[in-house]
């Protein structure tokens, strides 16, 4: 436990104590009782440094999501951009230790970490609705995937027979399944977007 004066907390050392108890003990544990005493303080002062636990929870999700990708993703294709912010995404929600923290996650987190995304789609070619629109896309289908990635590891029962296809065992599947999945879907992605922005693919592997 942090011992820490309440005349000396910050908002920082509530969202870094309450990303320890997430960590530790799962969503349920984060509440704004749990956290003020791993802090060692009364419940009181943590209100006027996050404010309430909904909050708390979204200064949670920003922090887990700040600095996904570099802020310019560079001048590489938009396709290459679109990989390296989705598999970036990916990594960074599938380590979070329960899901529930980014199904609730109120949407300015998220529209934070897609920014680089959204200027590296316009520099490509897109009008401002369609990098929005483009973008919209590849987070709800991280997001989805993550979240059935997750439960379908969880739940995997008996042995795996590790089929020709990957994630073609109907017992389930394994990381190496779905890490082949979350690819695949990525490719499928990126096509879609490209058959509305024709460009050379090749050097994607698609």
């Amino acid at each position: 436990m942090i011992s820490l004066a309440a005349a000396d907390l910050e908002a920082d050392d509530v969202v870094r104590a309450a990303i320890e108890l997430l960590n530790e003990e799962g969503f349920d544990a984060v509440s704004m009782r749990r956290v003020a005493a791993r802090l060692g303080v009364s419940p009181v002062p943590l209100y006027s440094r996050v404010g309430n636990k909904d909050d708390l929870l979204d200064a949670v999700a920003d922090r887990l999501l700040a600095d996904l990708v570099p802020a310019e993703l560079g001048h590489a294709h938009w396709a290459d951009c679109v990989g390296q912010w989705a598999r970036a995404l990916h990594e960074r929600l599938r380590s979070v230790p329960d899901s529930r923290l980014v199904l609730r996650t109120r949407r300015w987190a998220f529209v934070d970490a897609s920014r680089p995304l959204i200027d590296a789609l316009r520099a490509g070619g897109f009008t401002e609705p369609e990098a929005v629109r483009a973008c919209r896309l590849v987070m709800w289908s991280v997001i989805g995937f993550v979240t059935v990635e997750s439960a379908s590891l969880a739940e995997r029962r008996g042995g795996h027979r590790s089929p020709s296809v990957p994630g073609g065992d109907p017992a389930g599947v394994d990381q190496a399944d779905a890490d082949a999945l979350f690819e695949q879907q990525l490719r499928y992605l990126i096509a879609g977007l490209t058959a509305d922005h024709p460009t050379d693919l090749s050097k994607f592997g698609i």
